[in-house]
């Protein structure tokens, strides 16, 4: 498992392939009580429009009871909630899983601090998706 942090993105690698790693992703999602809003399947849209491009997709997951009181308290988070994870394969293989960090989001909108829990749970959940296969 590599962690790469950079411009507020942190990515890690999946031990898992993607179709599996994206499935597993979903049921930590269910497990949790959080909403899949979207599922971007940018690699099925570029073949759609006769392009190619490695597997790539975008989750729109989270939870109104924890986003709406961080939207109302600083609305240009709107840019960027729900929460999203990346999902990308390289050229490799390698799957990774990529999401801004909740500081990076923090500084950007102007987050009240009492209220950079309710989406700080973006970075455990992404761990427990790329923790190592049993």
């Amino acid at each position: 498992m590599t962690a790469d942090s950079r411009n507020g993105i942190e990515t890690f690698a999946s031990p898992r392939l993607f179709a599996d790693s994206v499935a597993h992703f979903e049921s930590l999602l269910a497990a949790r009580g959080l909403t899949l809003f979207a599922k971007i399947d940018f690699a099925g849209d570029a073949k759609k429009a006769g392009m190619q491009m490695q597997p790539t997709m975008l989750l729109v997951f989270g939870n109104p009871k924890a986003g709406t009181p961080v939207m109302v308290a600083a609305p240009t988070t709107a840019l960027d909630l729900p929460l999203k994870v990346l999902f990308s394969q390289d050229a490799n293989g390698t799957v990774w899983l990529s999401y801004n960090t909740p500081e990076f989001l923090a500084e950007r909108h102007r987050i009240p601090a009492e209220l950079v829990k309710n989406i700080a749970g973006v970075r455990a959940l992404v761990q427990a998706a790329v923790a190592p296969l049993p």
